[in-house]
């Protein structure tokens, strides 16, 4: 009987120290799932950005990492500058002005461009004739596997004249690499290298 009793006892022992493990490992499971699942809603929160409107009211943006927005960037840099280099008006002073903060957005390599098309006299030829050439970007194929990463740019030019409307295919090529944002600059891109690969007319129609 007293055998029987020691039995017993140690069999309640081994129960107890069993329930001890199991609730032990639940109580670890438990704090496991609850730090990852704060650490989730803290990284969450890191995303958020909380912005005074004036100083009145407060509008909540979401933050991502700049990163994953750099192929956007450099397409939209590239298409800036394309824009602004090539549509022209006959206006001496608006053309400076375009020009000049499209050579912000690139290196000497447009500038000598530019340079080239000055001393053809064609600036002033756009003037003269009041043509206006507007340019459509109608895409731009950008590879980031190396660095400085490289642009393809598939555009047309309207040449609008008084007679005819004649459209231009443009091809070009650049590299493009990181450099400070501004308000001149806003993606933080430099066009370096740039060439004209194609700039010839497709059509031609008379007004």
């Amino acid at each position: 009987m007293e055998f029987k009793s020691l039995k017993n006892i140690e069999s309640s022992f081994r129960q107890i120290r069993l329930f001890g493990i199991v609730f032990v490992a639940m109580c670890a499971v438990v704090v496991s799932v609850a730090l990852v699942m704060v650490f989730n809603f803290v990284e969450k929160q890191r995303e958020k950005i909380y912005v005074l409107d004036n100083g009145k009211s407060l509008m909540l943006a979401l933050s991502q990492d700049m990163s994953q927005n750099r192929p956007a960037e450099a397409r939209e840099h590239v298409r800036r500058f394309h824009e602004l280099f090539f549509t022209l008006s006959p206006d001496k002073s608006a053309i400076e002005h375009n020009i000049n903060r499209a050579l912000i957005l690139s290196d000497n390599s447009a500038y000598n461009y530019y340079s080239d098309f000055s001393e053809k006299g064609y600036y002033n030829r756009i003037i003269s004739g009041n043509i206006n050439q507007i340019c459509q970007v109608d895409s731009v194929v950008c590879n980031f596997t190396n660095y400085p990463y490289t642009a393809v740019t598939y555009a047309k030019q309207k040449i609008i004249r008084q007679s005819n409307v004649t459209e231009r295919s443009l091809i070009t090529t650049c590299k493009l690499t990181n450099s400070s944002r501004s308000d001149d600059n806003p993606n933080g891109f430099i066009i370096e290298g740039f060439n004209i690969l194609e700039n010839k007319d497709i059509s031609t129609i008379k007004r």
